[in-house]
């Protein structure tokens, strides 16, 4: 997959002013959009979150997950370094979309954890992937990186593509009751290092 660059803007937002660059895949129509704040082609490893779309998370604040909370923590820290590139892809609920990732909730309630209810689905527990990654970073002029993540297959994911991963740097926020299961299946099925038990 290539994603062709669209436009750029800037955006003030209430951890500083960010350029917003869009993405589009020609073959699928999706689109992304990369934030980037200060100079980050000067050949240095650039601070980055590359996080996946989360409508119920990012912009309702659910606390199903840790998905907002990541978001505000990465931008802060971006803000924070005057530095840094926030990857946002298109690809709701670990790929499953957003109407599949509601009955996935559904099943949720009735007792299943987020991988099973993902496999009752008829799905994989994670259909992201990170091709886009190789192209926007390209046009960004990055070409190695300090990952904000918890998710060493993410590291893997983009390394495969030929992105340098020198660092793992740990993200780790948003636990509370709601999605302690979530966070302890994601830990125990799906290798995330969140640092408990």
């Amino acid at each position: 997959m290539s994603v062709a660059f669209v436009a750029a803007s800037r955006l003030p937002t209430r951890h500083g002013t960010f350029m917003i660059h869009a993405f589009e895949d020609p073959e699928t129509g999706k689109e992304h959009v990369a934030l980037v704040m200060g100079d980050v082609a000067d050949g240095e490893p650039v601070l980055m979150r590359v996080h996946s779309e989360c409508l119920t998370g990012d912009g309702f604040g659910s606390l199903r997950c840790d998905c907002g909370p990541q978001l505000e923590a990465a931008m802060g820290k971006v803000a924070e370094a005057g530095r840094g590139v926030i990857l946002y892809l298109r690809q709701e609920g670990r790929g499953i979309g957003l109407l599949n990732k509601i009955r996935a909730y559904h099943l949720q309630d009735q007792g299943a954890d987020t991988v099973e209810a993902n496999e009752q689905l008829g799905f994989a527990p994670d259909l992201r992937e990170y091709s886009m990654c190789e192209d926007m970073l390209a046009h960004l002029g990055v070409t190695s990186v300090r990952l904000m993540t918890n998710n060493p297959r993410k590291v893997a994911a983009l390394e495969s593509h030929g992105i340098a991963v020198i660092e793992r740097v740990p993200l780790m926020t948003g636990r509370n009751p709601h999605n302690e299961q979530y966070l302890d299946t994601k830990q125990d099925k799906m290798g995330h290092m969140l640092g408990k038990k």
